[in-house]
């Protein structure tokens, strides 16, 4: 029984992390405009957050939203300006060229620290995940959950979102990918500003427009 509820998790959250959103697009341009381990840290850090949003909702952050509706407001909120300031960051470098924004003036350089930390931001930036999570696990794990799955779901839900990102990183960090993304830097990287910031204004459209 508690194998079957842990399989079938992680099967939701595998159709999950494969369909492409916010942390997605970061991913893929680390990888291809910086490098492959700027790529597979920038994944790291997406599953630290996918493995906080598992705890936390097993923890009871959907009860907690509930009761403190102005809490969720406020969480979606600061996750669409956050949105909003990545894809502003991304487009003000659009026509920069890539020598520029890898070695370029002061603050230009992207540590692995700062792609780490991105990753983590952009995966959080979206508390409607937590909330996803914390359905998944109502319909799914037990109704007293064991000890042991406070510490086998987040590490399960790092390993299947850190590994499908990490795979994307290792794909289109390859050569011909960079070449290409060489030749359309400018129009893809405002192109995944413009949907970085349609997604921010749609998370905060969503929490102030009802």
């Amino acid at each position: 029984m508690l194998i079957s509820s842990l399989m079938a998790i992680a099967a939701v959250l595998i159709m999950g992390v494969i369909s492409p959103g916010p942390s997605f697009i970061y991913v893929a341009r680390n990888a291809v405009a910086y490098s492959r381990l700027h790529g597979l840290v920038t994944a790291l850090g997406t599953g630290v957050g996918a493995a906080v949003f598992s705890l936390v909702a097993m923890l009871g952050l959907q009860k907690l939203l509930n009761a403190v509706p102005e809490l969720f407001i406020g969480l979606k909120v600061a996750g669409g300006v956050y949105l909003l300031w990545l894809a502003f960051k991304i487009f003000k470098n659009a026509s920069h060229p890539l020598t520029l924004v890898l070695h370029g003036q002061k603050g230009s350089e992207k540590t692995l620290w700062m792609t780490f930390r991105d990753g983590l931001l952009t995966q959080l930036s979206n508390p409607k995940t937590a909330i996803i999570f914390a359905s998944i696990f109502s319909a799914l794990l037990p109704e007293n959950i064991p000890v042991a799955f406070y510490f086998a779901v987040p590490l399960m839900s790092f390993l299947i979102d850190a590994g499908w990102y990490s795979l994307v990183s290792l794909l289109l960090s390859a050569e011909k990918p960079r070449q290409i993304y060489l030749r359309i830097k400018c129009a893809a990287d405002r192109a995944s500003a413009t949907v970085l910031g349609v997604l921010g204004i749609k998370l905060i459209y969503s929490s102030i427009g009802k």
